[in-house]
Parts: structure tokens; sequence; C-alpha cells
């Protein structure tokens, strides 16, 4: 097979078509951390609404308290 694709596109083509799965890979790893940072944020805000809404000002300042070691 990789003696039939440099046949009919050439070592350039297939030297180019390696750097842009090599660049769309790190583009995927990047949106992973993206979405386990998103993640991440989405359950801080839930332990801040949660208490809020139920107006447990305990579990509030907890929470607070722990934010920005969690930011």
């Amino acid at each position: 097979m990789k003696t039939t694709a440099r046949k009919l596109l050439g070592q350039g083509a297939i030297t180019n078509l390696q750097e842009r799965v090599a660049a769309l890979e790190d583009d995927v790893e990047e949106l992973r951390r993206q979405n386990l940072r998103l993640a991440e944020i989405a359950d801080v805000v839930q332990e801040l609404l949660v208490p809020l809404a139920s107006r447990d000002q305990e579990r509030v300042d907890a929470a607070l308290k722990s934010f920005p070691g969690s930011v």
C-alpha cells in the first residue's frame, strides 16, 4: 500500500499528509484539554449554584474558599 500511495501521490504529497495528520492530532489533544478544563469549571459552578439555590451559606463559603485552588 505504501509503495502504491507513493507512486500515485509522490513523496511530497505523502509528507504533506503526514504533517497535516500530526497537526490535526495536536489540535485534537488541545481540544481534549480544553474540554477537561470546561468540565472542571462546570463542576465548580455547580458546587456554587446548588448551595446558593438551597441557601446553604456554610456550603457556599466552603466552595468559595476552595475556588481559587481549583482554577
